[in-house]
């Protein structure tokens, strides 16, 4: 009895596939073709994605806008794509657009912080106050910028680290770009003790910065007396170099104001409290009355 009854799912089975056997064809051509319009898709649209970021390289266009609008034009032709399949399948591309719209609301509305992001890494793009390879401080992280992504903006810190720092964070916060002038000043504060000669300690600081050959000398170099301090005179100097040599030049210039004040025998105090010990005569002791 199982046996029949089995045999007379398949035959019912098998009568329905020859009935429908044209619309399962056709259900199958779709399938395929929707398949193979997705993976063209994502094909052109990684060909066309290079494409359009290879122009923009070639005519000047800085590396941070080109990858930035490679990468949109990329998710544009996915999105279209995907449309374009489901259309096939013979799903109502006008419904799925309505029907992604009133989505893309309700996203929106639980993705704020998302889209801020997005809205920040356009205009980060299109103001542009820093590129590819510039060093930046980015609300209190510093770094070399890798790249700006819609969402973020990836950074190399100086000791090897890969900083993400959200766009909405970079937009609401300073941007301090220590690459984009070619020449920045340098500060350096010099004490000595107070015995030393002023006039001499200035000419000697002018001495050594005049010495660098890296010092940018018609950018004019300051030095004069800052501040009476607690142990020592302070002494200001401030001039001017390429950006790539501001480091260097620092640490060279201190050695080197160290080394010539030694020199001369010149001293660099260090905090220091002098303390004055009075003693006192010891009161004399009050001659006890004589007994009665």
């Amino acid at each position: 009895m199982e046996d029949l009854n089995v045999l007379n799912g398949i035959n019912s089975a098998g009568g329905w596939l020859v009935r429908n056997q044209a619309l399962l064809l056709s259900y199958a051509v779709n399938i395929v073709a929707a398949i193979a319009i997705i993976i063209v898709g994502m094909i052109v649209a990684r060909i066309i994605s290079n494409g359009v970021n290879k122009v923009l390289r070639t005519r000047g266009i800085d590396a941070t806008v080109a990858d930035f609008l490679s990468a949109m034009v990329r998710y544009g032709v996915i999105a279209f794509t995907l449309i374009a399949a489901l259309g096939r399948v013979g799903v109502q591309t006008a419904s799925v657009i309505a029907v992604l719209g009133a989505a893309g609301l309700a996203v929106g509305l639980a993705l704020q912080g998302s889209l801020a992001n997005l809205a920040a890494g356009v205009l980060l793009v299109t103001f542009r106050p820093f590129r590819t390879g510039e060093f930046v401080d980015l609300g209190g992280v510093m770094g070399t910028v890798l790249s700006v992504q819609i969402f973020s903006t990836t950074l190399r810190s100086a000791d090897g680290k890969m900083v993400v720092v959200p766009n909405g964070k970079v937009i609401a916060g300073n941007i301090v770009n220590f690459s984009r002038e070619p020449v920045r000043r340098n500060e350096f504060i010099v004490g000595v003790a107070y015995d030393a000669d002023v006039d001499e300690v200035k000419q000697l600081l002018r001495d050594v910065v005049e010495a660098d050959e890296r010092v940018l000398k018609d950018r004019g170099i300051q030095i004069g007396l800052n501040e009476l301090a607690a142990s020592s005179l302070n002494f200001v100097v401030r001039c001017w170099s390429n950006s790539g040599d501001l480091q260097d030049v620092y640490w060279d210039l201190l050695a080197n104001f160290k080394k010539a004040l030694d020199s001369k025998g010149i001293g660099i105090p260090y905090p220091q409290m002098d303390v004055h010990l009075h003693h006192n005569k010891a009161p004399q002791q009050q001659e006890q009355a004589p007994a009665e």
